[in-house]
């Protein structure tokens, strides 16, 4: 059972994951777009074009708060 336990904790924590910056993995830019909303199925990847360089893929970066940070920021908030 800890192992099913294990999975229903990472699926809680993606399910309230919040919303991440993207940026395109040949020049870094942030303006990267889905290029194709239709999937077969859910099956095939999301697509992804690069209006700065014209990069086309599936591979992205995504930057993620740290949650140390976050919740340093929150108690800097508090105290002021």
């Amino acid at each position: 059972m800890k192992k099913l336990d294990d999975v229903r904790e990472v699926f809680k924590s993606i399910k309230h994951r919040s919303p991440t910056m993207i940026f395109c993995p040949c020049c870094s830019s942030p303006k990267i777009k889905l290029a194709t909303g239709l999937t077969i199925g859910g099956l095939a990847p999301k697509q992804y074009y690069c209006e700065e360089c014209g990069y086309v893929g599936t591979v992205i970066m995504e930057l993620e708060e740290d949650k140390n940070s976050k919740d340093e920021k929150e108690k800097e908030e508090t105290d002021s």
